[in-house]
């Protein structure tokens, strides 16, 4: 069954080429001229048009479609398209910025299956919430990425602090968190970390060490 990616920007783009890759028929919707040329130049099927609009999502094949992903940089053309694909029976993802606060986060993750964080998922995340799976699709990153999880001391030094302001810099980002024995989920803004949490992050290979030092404290390995 197709899937209707709405938005073929950084995200959208590297989404729908994960899902070809794998078998997956998909097709776009943009109406961007400029970024619709360079989705076809890419072998997609390709229809122009507002990712809000029903009609032109119907152009695309919503009434069939096994999911839609509203992934472009506009939450309100969004979560409108996946609530025209949820009324025809789609499974629906939409892309929000990591910054909304989390009452408008659980505002849209109420009526729709998988609200993204695309600074933290990735595409590979993107791809896994449509296909309704877990997080094994980190593993398709590239080789010079690696995902990895941790468990948080007591004494660490991001204890007490939200999981949006832990920086990593460009060498790491947090993208799950779990307590206790509950599952590890997308962490919502505000969470903030305790003692025993663990989270789960996706790391440059050479940045390890670093990524240790800023949840754990301890000192980087010396070459």
């Amino acid at each position: 069954m197709t899937f209707i990616i709405v938005g073929y920007g950084r995200v959208g783009a590297r989404t729908a080429r994960i899902l070809h890759e794998e078998g997956h028929p998909v097709v776009v919707v943009e109406n961007n001229p400029g970024k619709a040329d360079r989705a076809r130049e890419a072998g997609f099927e390709v229809i122009e048009g507002d990712g809000s609009n029903e009609s032109v999502l119907k152009r695309a094949g919503v009434e069939t479609a096994a999911a839609v992903g509203g992934l472009t940089g506009d939450p309100n053309v969004n979560f409108a398209a996946c609530m025209v694909g949820k009324e025809y029976g789609c499974r629906v993802a939409m892309r929000i910025s990591e910054d909304y606060r989390e009452e408008i986060y659980e505002r849209y993750a109420e009526d729709v299956d998988e609200v993204i964080y695309p600074e933290r998922l990735g595409a590979a995340g993107a791809k896994t919430a449509l296909l309704g799976g877990n997080f094994n699709a980190i593993g398709e990153l590239t080789e010079g990425l690696r995902l990895t999880t941790v468990t948080i001391p007591a004494g660490a030094p991001v204890v007490g602090r939200k999981v949006n302001d832990i920086g990593l810099g460009d060498f790491g980002r947090i993208y799950a968190h779990g307590r206790g024995r509950e599952p590890m989920t997308i962490p919502l803004p505000g969470t903030a970390i305790e003692p025993g949490d663990h989270i789960a992050l996706v790391v440059e290979q050479d940045g390890l060490d670093r990524t240790k030092a800023a949840l754990l404290g301890e000192p980087e390995q010396k070459p």
